[in-house]
Parts: C-alpha cells; sequence; structure tokens
C-alpha cells in the first residue's frame, strides 16, 4: 500500500513538472517565434567543429539572419542569400533544405518530446527528451530561460550523437518591421545571382 502511495505521488509530481515545462516552454518559444516577431545575437559551436554567429529576426514564416559569411532575407515565399566573399546572390524557395546545410537537420516539432523543468544557474532548464515514436533528427533540448519573462538564454541541442551549443544575447521579442525581411536587390545589383529554386 505504502509504495503504491509512493508511485501515485512521483507520478502526481511528475505530471506537474512536465506541465509545468511545457507551459514555459510554450511562452518561450512564442516570444521568439510567435507572429509579433523577435530578434536575438547568437553564437553557435557544433562540438568545437563548426562555430559562427550572428543576428537573427523572426516573424511569423519570415526571417533575416546576418552571420560571418552572409547575409540573408526570407520573405516567407522566396530566400536570398548573398555570400559576401564570393559576390554571389542564390534563391531559393522559402522552405527549402537546400539552403545551406544545417537547417534541415534541426527541424523542431515541440509535440515530440517529453518535457521537465529543473533549475540551474538562477535560471529555469527546460529538458526535452524526444519521444520513442517521433522520427525527428533532434533527440535532445536542454533550454536556459530567465526566471523571469522566460527569455531565452543558451540552448543545447542533440542531434543523432553530437551535441551543439548555442549562446543567446540581445533578445527582444516584439516591434520587428515587415520591411526588414525584404531584399534590397538595388544593393546587390552587380552581384552574380544563382536561382536555385527549381535544383
Amino acid at each position: 500500500m505504502l509504495l503504491a502511495l509512493q508511485t501515485a505521488l512521483a507520478s502526481a509530481q511528475q505530471t506537474a513538472n512536465e506541465k509545468q515545462a511545457r507551459r514555459i516552454f510554450n511562452e518561450a518559444y512564442n516570444q521568439v517565434f510567435g507572429e509579433q516577431g523577435a530578434t536575438l545575437h547568437y553564437d553557435v559551436n557544433i562540438v568545437g567543429v563548426y562555430k559562427t554567429s550572428g543576428t537573427i529576426w523572426y516573424k511569423g514564416k519570415k526571417q533575416k539572419f546576418i552571420d560571418e559569411k552572409v547575409n540573408t532575407w526570407n520573405d516567407g515565399v522566396t530566400a536570398y542569400m548573398a555570400f559576401r566573399k564570393k559576390k554571389e546572390v542564390q534563391i531559393h524557395d522559402a522552405n527549402s533544405d537546400k539552403k545551406d546545410k544545417y537547417s534541415g537537420k534541426f527541424k523542431f516539432n515541440p509535440d515530440d518530446f517529453d518535457y521537465s523543468i529543473s533549475e540551474d544557474e538562477g535560471m529555469f532548464l527546460l529538458t526535452l527528451k524526444q519521444r520513442k515514436q517521433a522520427k525527428g533528427s533532434i533527440k535532445v533540448v536542454k533550454a536556459w530561460v530567465t526566471k523571469k519573462g522566460y527569455e531565452p538564454v543558451r540552448l543545447r541541442i542533440k542531434v543523432a550523437i553530437i551535441w551543439t551549443t548555442v549562446k543567446i544575447s540581445k533578445f527582444k521579442s516584439g516591434g520587428i518591421n515587415d520591411n526588414i525581411f525584404v531584399f534590397p536587390r538595388s544593393q546587390y545589383s552587380d552581384w552574380k545571382f544563382i536561382d536555385k529554386r527549381k535544383e
């Protein structure tokens, strides 16, 4: 009887933890990917092999980012990637995984995971573990968010056996003007254009 009671209490506690974790995750996620838009600076480290940093803006299906090599505008229909060193602009369909070699590896469905929450370094640590029936490539997500406002601070993402770390700074939710996602073609009139939408 005592063991059954302990098991029931542990299960109820776990359920409460999962509910709190999912609620806080949803609030943090919507601050970044909600219709109001968001911007942040990121520093990415894929097991020391690949490092990059930049600034990204989101709003619905629209996106813009600037990193060390490329400026990208995605208006939700067409994506333009301006490679500064080559002075080359590639044109892609907005949803194409061919835009870069990493985008297809980090597709994320929040319903594919079991959630838990704990405290770490004065922040909430949300841990997401992929459910057995899920088919995505992301196996584990660890997300550190502020206790006040649930703003994202750091991510660790496991794809297969490889961990990627993303440090986030200068985060701002809302106030994103749609004009920022429009490709400024006149600024690149003397660059080479390559249309990859039919490839």
